[in-house]
Order: C-alpha cells, then structure tokens, then sequence
C-alpha cells in the first residue's frame, strides 16, 4: 500500500494544516518509507510467539476495596465559611 500525495494533501487539509510542496512531498516519502516497514514486520512467523505487554512478567498488586465507616465530613464542614446539607456553598458563577 502507497500513500498518495493527494492524501497527504488530503489529511493535511481535514487537519487544517497547510505545508508547502516540499514538505507534502516529504511527507509521502516518510509516510511509505513507514507503511514499507510495516510490511516488512508482516513478514514475520510470529504464530509461535506469545503476546506480551512487558519484557519481564509482572502483575498489579491491588488490595481489596472496603468500604469503611468515616466521620470525616463533620470534620471537613466544620472549617468551611459556608456550608448547607452537608454540601460546600459557593459564589453562583453564571
């Protein structure tokens, strides 16, 4: 598959990104230099290898959620200039 320069131009303009006929033909260049590549890495017998996310195995170490007992809102409202229904009052924005 080639990127055409019309598609360059194309995306260029949907981006509403302007580049002058030098760097639109760089861009092409670079875009099928990249689109080579990744037919080269098709290429590869990778039905032997296994999928990772890491070179080295790990695992996320994650407690267990409790929910708890807190009487930290009493705490919270008592040192705010205004409070209604346990609720911080504020300037109206709009």
């Amino acid at each position: 598959m080639k990127i055409s320069k019309a598609e360059v131009e194309k995306v260029a303009n949907l981006s509403r990104l302007y580049f002058d006929e030098k760097e639109i033909e760089s861009f092409t260049n670079k875009f099928n230099d990249i689109l080579l590549f990744i037919e080269q890495l098709n290429e590869l017998d990778t039905a032997e290898v296994s999928p990772t996310f890491h070179a080295i195995d790990t695992c996320n170490v994650f407690r267990e959620d409790i929910a708890i007992q807190s009487d930290a809102i009493q705490d919270i409202v008592k040192i705010a200039p205004e409070v209604e229904n346990q609720a911080f009052v504020v300037p109206k924005i709009i």
